[in-house]
């Protein structure tokens, strides 16, 4: 039931993932389609005024839109392609095609500032100004554009921030790059009006600067993703998140990569050794849980390192050794004596096994309990056959039960202890009959009596009846 609802509960997981991650696809691809329209309006219109009006920084400014508008159908392409889930080639997802449209992006982006550059800085050496007219329309394209290029890199900030995208990041990057380019061609406008005629040159000069400046920081982030520079604070915070799992002793190793809009995380953390291997699976389970909850995007693979404690018993040390060896073992006693420590226990093997090789195995685990406790331990191990696991048999007869229920009863009134007999089952096998039942002793007894008493009379039953093979006595408090 538990494996069932965890796997129910994986599956609504995964389900929502991709359900998220398809409303961010076409929440990313409605953006880029709206920024191409508005890239390949501004860029015709700055155009016609710029031919128009002779202005270097109107017409840089249109190059620049022009540049955009490539850029932008490049975004919609990446973010349409991002969108494609892991395949047999990409098991990571096709996340990085937005880093590399981004850093083409930036490509361009310095390309034209290099050649709007030299076209300013040649019209301002020859000092001359290009005939540059100042006209309405001049001042009317470029206060449109500073509008659209506001509600533009607001609205692509936006997307890019709640998808993780580098593509529409780089888009915003553009348009908000491009408003202060306006602003700037702006200001260069009014100049040229006042009859500076190196305004314009300036003001392209302006444009250029703060184009390579938002290139240079767009570029340096698409590079990190493309290296697997790990997200600024991840490991902090991961580490943080996984050590407040409880059960987890240490967090050793974490290593994070950025995707697209997904962090993909291999997490290592150590548990202690004595934990059993569903504990542990709820362990790794209960850390990747906390850490989607708490990194919207976030894609962990967690393993675990079983450890030793200082905190162990004995007992657990015993008990790990003997799990490792896939060994049955109880009835362990630990005796802490004047100069040595001292360890009994039984140990379970197949019971058709030889004698000579049922004792190589216990020597075996004698001596890997020796040398993790220390070389002077003393260790005993008592051998006994191992109860079958799965032996089949049939129901006795109704006067077989009869006859067993009515000399447990007699031997339980010898003793004085147990009581009401009840429940009593026996069922035949090929190896002999096995006996359970049921009886009623004084709720005061200690654990320690009542087994003691049990024993005895499952002892005396195999005595009285050499036919039964194995009985098991179930105590129950009597009610006061």
């Amino acid at each position: 039931m538990t494996s069932q609802v965890t796997i129910a509960g994986r599956s609504r997981i995964l389900a929502a993932i991709a359900l998220n991650q398809a409303t961010m696809a076409n929440q990313k691809e409605q953006v880029a389609l709206s920024s191409i329209a508005a890239s390949a309006g501004l860029t015709i219109a700055k155009a016609l005024v710029g031919f128009a009006t002779g202005s270097l920084a109107i017409l840089s400014e249109a190059g620049h839109s022009l540049i955009d508008f490539g850029a932008t159908v490049m975004t919609y392409v990446a973010v349409r392609v991002s969108g494609r889930p892991a395949d047999e080639q990409h098991h990571y997802g096709h996340g990085k095609i937005e880093s590399i449209s981004a850093l083409a992006e930036t490509a361009l982006l310095f390309l034209l500032s290099g050649i709007v550059i030299w076209e300013a800085g040649r019209r301002l050496l020859a000092h001359s100004g290009h005939a540059v007219e100042a006209t309405a329309w001049a001042f009317g394209v470029i206060l449109v554009s500073i509008a659209v290029d506001y509600f533009r890199s607001r609205a692509l900030s936006r997307t890019a921030h709640e998808t993780s995208s580098h593509a529409l990041e780089a888009d915003a990057l553009h348009f908000s790059s491009d408003l202060w380019a306006s602003l700037a061609v702006l200001i260069g406008l009014v100049g040229v009006r006042l009859g500076y005629w190196w305004a314009d040159s300036a003001a392209a000069l302006a444009v250029a600067v703060l184009v390579c400046v938002a290139g240079w920081r767009l570029g340096r982030r698409t590079i990190d993703t493309l290296i697997d520079v790990a997200p600024e604070g991840a490991t902090r915070t991961i580490t943080a998140i996984a050590a407040k799992v409880p059960g987890v002793v240490k967090v050793d190793q974490v290593r994070a990569r950025a995707v697209g809009e997904t962090t993909f995380i291999d997490l290592g953390v150590a548990v202690s050794r004595t934990l059993p291997l569903d504990r542990v699976n709820a362990i790794k389970d209960e850390v990747a849980a906390a850490i989607r909850q708490q990194m919207p995007g976030a894609e962990p693979t967690v393993t675990t390192d079983p450890v030793k404690l200082d905190n162990e018993t004995v007992l657990d040390r015993v008990m790990v050794i003997a799990r490792n060896r896939a060994l049955a073992v109880h009835h362990v006693t630990v005796h802490e004596l004047k100069d040595r420590l001292a360890v009994s226990l039984d140990l379970e093997v197949d019971g058709k096994l030889s004698l000579g090789a049922a004792h190589e195995q216990a020597d075996s685990l004698e001596r890997a309990v020796a040398a993790e406790l220390g070389h002077g331990v003393e260790v005993e191990t008592h051998i006994e056959p191992l109860q079958p696991q799965h032996a089949v048999g049939r129901e006795a007869p109704p006067e077989r039960v009869q006859a067993v229920q009515i000399a447990l009863a007699e031997l339980a009134a010898e003793g004085g202890t147990l009581r009401n007999i009840h429940d009593v089952r026996v069922r035949e096998t090929d190896e002999g009959e096995i006996v359970n039942f049921h009886c009623h002793v004084d709720p005061t007894l200690s654990v320690q009596a009542v087994h003691e008493k049990v024993d005895l009379l499952e002892r005396a039953l195999r005595v009285r009846a050499p036919a039964i093979k194995r009985v098991i006595g179930h105590a129950e408090p009597m009610r006061q």
